[in-house]
């Protein structure tokens, strides 16, 4: 039964997990020569997303924490789905997360020729041969759980024969699909994936590395590990639905009597609420464009997080925190967020804007008077120091300050009553303009001069303080609202007879005209801010000078970070 890791449940402790404990076993008896050596193995066919950056940092962190090598290699053996493009993205989001390959990327198309020769090996020890069948002939005498399989008619070729029609594969005789190589190991076995496996099949596409040099391709169960082999890696970590492929795994490297056998370790891969991990699936949404592409900022892929504002400091820290077992896990989407929101907190500088603006005209403040005031970069970095804010008679407001009838506990502006304006001065809401529809468009307030800064000198008790902009200064800005891409927290609780996309949410995304404070008029894309009293935004790409556009990168609310603040502490 698959656990589910919420914000109530216990950070990772900060001990070594079950992997390291298995490298450092190894580095006390000796094993693999005393040599730490792991790889990031992903498959060109798509953008990498945050279930990746778990196995980044674990195969580049613990190649960093003994001292070892990692390497960056991509299993690129499917030509039909790989493409350049995914490749250069790779490489970008492994080197934006942190971590350098050094001058270690290796590519699976680096090694055909040898997997190649590897594979006549098999042929000639009686290991490999090649099969008939087709796709649905294979299945059908592949057997079931409970019943074993039936040999193919063609396992018992000869090897001469077997060599001959598999160089004639390879110089392309065959049409697809008419033929593969299988491994020859047990159609009895209860591991189904140990029922003589296809180790080549035959492929007539152009690979984006090696052209038109071969038509046949190795699987990926083979050429993972004879990959791992030849690049000296020692522990080959992989996540769990990898599991019964470890025999096999194995069973290459036994029968072929390589010098070097690494160890394959699984872990339990990343699952998140209210998020896509199959890339199956958000190629979809790319493809069928119910998201604006791989960046998109409600994608989990790190292009997305990035482009939304997340922080590869972030990310990191909450790969760490999750920790690595080998239970499977649903982490919760609030633990992420919080890990966002606690880096964004100390770096990020503040700002001021509001997303839905009302009007209020303050009719006692001199008209073309104009005041620049000192506001706070940010609370948590006094180095950040502060900034000046230009105040006026006309401001603009967040909506959802003012109530004409408030409800009980409400103690921000309405008719009658005092709050403070944030670095400026006490206000009172002494009228309420509407249209014709009865819809309130601007609020007429007096000030009291003597508060300038927010003080009362005279010590009255004001409950509620909110922001604001200056009408006459602000800048208006496009602020792109994101929410979660999918309505359910499971995504696979999908309705009977339909697919994920039935739970895609219509309203994961709004754009607001809003209007920020003049020092973000010509916000660098990238750059990050936290709105005061809104939520944590990044400039986006498509901002342009003077015409800013932010993406919401999180809200404020926080309900982890309140369970660590009163948790007790652990005894030491």
């Amino acid at each position: 039964m698959e656990k589910t890791l919420t914000p109530q449940t216990p950070a990772a402790p900060e001990s070594a997990d079950f992997i390291r404990d298995i490298v450092q076993g190894d580095l006390k008896t000796g094993k693999h020569g005393g040599r730490v050596h792991t790889r990031f193995p992903p498959e060109p066919n798509g953008y990498l997303h945050i279930g990746h950056a778990k196995s980044i940092c674990l195969n580049f962190g613990i190649a960093r924490d003994f001292k070892g090598q990692c390497n960056l290699r991509m299993d690129d053996t499917n030509p039909t789905k790989e493409d350049v493009e995914y490749v250069d993205s790779i490489q970008g989001d492994v080197k934006w997360l942190g971590f350098d390959w050094a001058d270690r990327l290796f590519y699976a198309s680096d090694y055909f020729q040898k997997l190649y020769d590897y594979a006549v090996e098999l042929i000639k020890a009686g290991k490999a041969y090649v099969c008939d069948l087709n796709a649905d002939e294979v299945r059908e005498h592949r057997g079931t759980l409970t019943e074993p399989g039936r040999p193919s008619p063609y396992r018992d070729r000869p090897v001469a024969e077997n060599l001959d029609l598999f160089e004639r594969m390879r110089k392309g005789e065959f049409p697809d699909g008419t033929r593969v190589l299988r491994a020859k190991i047990d159609m009895a076995s209860p591991n189904m994936n140990m029922r003589d496996p296809a180790l080549y099949r035959i492929r007539h596409a152009s690979h984006h590395r090696t052209g038109d040099a071969w038509c046949i391709y190795p699987m990926y169960d083979y050429a993972h590990c004879v990959s791992d082999m030849l690049e000296g890696i020692t522990h080959s970590i992989c996540t769990l639905e990898f599991e019964d492929h470890r025999p096999l795994y194995d069973w290459c490297l036994d029968e072929l009597k390589t010098p070097c056998h690494p160890q394959q370790i699984e872990f339990a891969r990343l699952n998140m609420t209210y998020t896509v991990m199959s890339k199956r699936k958000l190629l979809l949404l790319v493809k069928d464009q119910h998201v604006s592409g791989w960046d998109d900022p409600r994608m989990p892929t790190l292009q997305g997080l990035r482009r939304r504002g997340c922080t590869p400091e972030a990310i990191r820290a909450f790969c760490e925190k999750i920790g690595v077992t080998k239970a499977n896990t649903m982490i919760d989407l609030s633990l992420f967020e919080h890990c966002v929101r606690e880096d964004l907190n100390k770096r990020a500088p503040r700002a001021m804007a509001v997303l839905r603006p009302l009007k209020v005209v303050i009719e006692n403040y001199p008209e073309g008077q104009t005041e620049e005031l000192d506001a706070v970069n940010n609370p948590e970095d006094p180095s950040a120091g502060t900034r000046k804010v230009p105040f006026s008679q006309v401001l603009y407001i967040e909506a959802d300050d003012f109530r004409e009838a408030p409800p009980k506990g409400y103690f921000r502006l309405f008719p009658g009553n005092e709050v403070r304006l944030r670095y400026a001065y006490l206000i009172t809401c002494k009228e309420v303009v509407k249209d014709a529809q009865g819809a309130v468009v601007a609020l007429r307030c007096t000030y009291d001069p003597a508060t300038r800064g927010g003080n009362t000198p005279d010590g009255r008790k004001v409950k509620s303080t909110i922001h604001w902009v200056s009408a006459a200064h602000g800048v208006k800005a496009e602020a792109r609202l994101y929410d979660n891409l999918l309505l359910k927290s499971d995504p696979e609780d999908v309705p009977e007879g339909q697919d994920f996309l039935s739970i895609l949410n219509p309203k994961s995304r709004e754009f607001v005209d809003a209007w920020v404070e003049p020092s973000l008029k010509d916000a660098k894309p990238g750059s990050r801010y936290q709105f005061e009293r809104v939520g944590y935004f990044c400039a986006d790409p498509d901002s342009q000078p003077g015409k800013p556009v932010f993406n919401r990168t999180v809200t404020l609310r926080d309900t982890w970070a309140k369970i660590e603040k009163g948790r007790t502490p652990p005894k030491k």
